[in-house]
């Protein structure tokens, strides 16, 4: 079991806010998979081509929520910090 520890921006923090309880309650939800599964299905993350940087995609109501974030590590199986950095 992993315990990948995850900062947020203020920026993050914003767009979190913004969110309707539904959609708060389902990145909860996928927040707490991404902290304790080493694996995760590409469903979920998926790194952005030529970049450092990785989207978390979450359905809410037919409509997507994307997260940008950071890690710490070349693999996203082996980081063990992420930085959420913004969503839309």
């Amino acid at each position: 079991m992993m315990n990948r520890i995850m900062y947020r921006t203020t920026a993050f923090d914003s767009f979190y806010n913004s969110l309707n309880n539904r959609a708060k309650k389902k990145v909860d939800y996928v927040f707490e998979h991404i902290r304790t599964e080493k694996n995760v299905s590409t469903k979920f993350v998926k790194n952005l081509t030529n970049t450092d940087f990785y989207e978390m995609r979450i359905s809410v109501d037919n409509e997507y929520r994307v997260i940008l974030f950071a890690i710490d590590d070349d693999n996203f199986i082996n980081a063990n910090e992420i930085v959420l950095l913004n969503g839309f």
